[in-house]
């Protein structure tokens, strides 16, 4: 029997929804997608308006879906079916969109994580940023905007760099005023946005190398996944660091969350109906 399943990651900058297709013999099909961002929007209505999109891109109705499924901050949603930690979710997303992956570094508004992860999208071992940490898009996103760069710019920019000005500061706000001070002795702003991601690359390493991982790939994901300038600076602190673990990305990266939600959904429900069939 085919059924529909649809995930919602609700995090701190954007809301994501996916629908899949779930076939009878288990094959997945991804079949609609919606990114919002928050931009002090209530998130509860971008995830209203989440499903009603992906529903209509794929023309379904509401009760077609057999189940819908939240993560990150979106264990309130009332329509929801069920929820599902965020760490379990990207891991599992990871896998589908990067098959063989042996990491997912999940880098979001507000935190950077690294997990350790097999062949099936079961987390092995995890390690996250402390709160006050300068590794985050919210914090890339606040410096960018003080140096008048448009988010999208970010990337090209750093990888222009010809001599990085590193940030040591691990406090966002602290780190934020080695920038000002940056700007005001005449800093270039490649010079900078590399630097930046120097230090936000070797926090993540760093988690990388605990989780246990030794060698396989890593798949970014989250708000930072397809930042050209972040990716390079990780490769370089790898390379420098002596982690032979090779980092790939995805333009669909930051579906991750959405995608293992729906993933995680389609085997509850299909637990669920056991359940009833072995209850009857």
């Amino acid at each position: 029997m085919t059924i529909h399943t649809i995930g919602i990651d609700i995090g701190s900058g954007a809301v994501k929804s996916t629908l899949f297709r779930v076939e009878a013999d288990g094959s997945t099909h991804w079949v609609a997608k919606r990114v919002e961002r928050m931009r002090r929007r209530d998130p509860m209505t971008l995830a209203t308006e989440g499903l009603e999109s992906v529903l209509h891109d794929a023309g379904l109705a509401a009760n077609d879906i057999a189940y819908i499924a939240t993560t990150g901050e979106g264990e309130n949603v009332k329509f929801a079916t069920g929820h599902f930690y965020s760490m379990t979710t990207h891991a599992r997303g990871g896998v589908f969109l990067s098959p063989g992956i042996s990491a997912v570094v999940d880098v979001g508004a507000l935190n950077g994580r690294a997990i350790y992860v097999d062949d099936r999208g079961k987390v092995l071992s995890y390690k996250m940023t402390s709160q006050c940490a300068s590794g985050s898009g919210q914090f890339l996103e606040n410096i960018a905007r003080y140096l008048g760069v448009a988010v999208e710019e970010i990337g090209a920019l750093s990888k222009s760099s010809a001599d990085p000005e590193k940030v040591s500061s691990i406090c966002a706000v602290l780190a934020e005023t080695d920038v000002i001070n940056m700007v005001s002795r005449g800093i270039a702003t490649p010079d900078i946005l590399k630097g930046i991601h120097l230090s936000m690359a070797s926090r993540i390493v760093k988690l990388l190398k605990v989780t246990g991982i030794k060698t396989g790939r890593a798949l970014i994901t989250g708000g930072l996944g397809m930042d050209e300038g972040l990716t390079a600076a990780i490769r370089e602190e790898m390379a420098t660091e002596k982690v032979p673990v090779e980092v790939v990305t995805h333009p669909d990266a930051i579906y991750a969350g959405a995608i293992g939600a729906a993933l995680w959904g389609a085997y509850r429900h299909a637990k669920l109906q056991e359940l009833q069939r072995a209850a009857a």
